[in-house]
């Protein structure tokens, strides 16, 4: 199945000499390969969103209360 704008792609690169093809099928593959990491991404983080906020709200609570512990970085 190829849409109207793969088409007007393919049409594009076949206009283009080889090296060129080559160079600009290196950078979609790229550029592709950023999307799915960012789709994973937001995935991910769209299903533990609620324990982001459950955390926050638990740490915000303990500050409050003064449970908290301020975190040293020189004993990391």
């Amino acid at each position: 199945m190829s849409s109207p704008q793969i088409s007007t792609l393919v049409k594009i690169m076949e206009s283009l000499p080889a090296s060129l093809q080559e160079r600009v099928t290196d950078h979609l593959r790229e550029y592709i390969n950023d999307l799915q990491d960012e789709i994973k991404w937001d995935n991910s983080f769209a299903k533990s969103q609620s324990k982001l906020v459950a955390a926050a709200r638990l740490a915000k609570q303990e500050i409050a209360e003064g449970k908290a512990v301020a975190l040293d970085f020189n004993q990391l």
